[in-house]
């Protein structure tokens, strides 16, 4: 997905995708980025330090892991995240954010799963789907690639869709 795409031509992707069933996802960690679509999320996960995700298992998730100063990654509990800060503040203002997460990494780490696996039907596919324990939120995925996942955050309350892509790590 080029950047400066539409979320219309991102959800035609999204859209023309295979599902992709959870048993093939938990394979350990993988790399985010993000779709540029416009959204007023855009470059902030990215600017904040965010790495991917871990999936485990389905019962075994880390909805978010964060690379610190030092390249180190640890998983973040999404619970101490502001996510209401999303749209309210420029990707800029967190460059210092990421520069000081190994100071702020004892407050934020977690070592417990903070999310799920399911197979979930979205938008007339039954896809694998990462359903936060905490937080109103449900990523939805589907399969480019064997080792490349689409994205779409599915946000009670978020009005535009906020759309990701995830390497797995090797």
């Amino acid at each position: 997905m080029a950047a400066g795409s539409t979320a219309a031509q991102a959800w035609e992707l999204f859209d023309s995708l295979p599902a992709v069933r959870v048993d093939e996802v938990t394979t350990g960690r993988w790399r985010g980025d993000e779709v540029g679509t416009g959204h007023p999320w855009d470059r902030l996960l990215v600017e904040s330090g965010w790495y991917g995700k871990q999936f485990d298992s389905a019962d075994s998730v880390q909805p978010l892991l964060f690379s610190g100063p030092g390249g180190d990654i640890f998983a973040v509990d999404p619970r101490r995240v502001p996510l209401f800060l999303a749209g309210h503040v420029p990707a800029s203002a967190l460059k210092p954010v990421r520069r000081s997460l190994g100071v702020l990494r004892p407050l934020l780490r977690t070592r417990a799963p903070r999310a799920r696996l399911r197979n979930l039907e979205f938008r007339g596919k039954t896809s694998a789907a990462m359903i936060y324990d905490d937080l109103p939120i449900i990523d939805i995925f589907r399969r480019v690639d064997e080792n490349t996942l689409l994205g779409v955050m599915d946000k009670r309350g978020l009005n535009e869709p906020y759309f990701f892509v995830l390497y797995r790590d090797r």
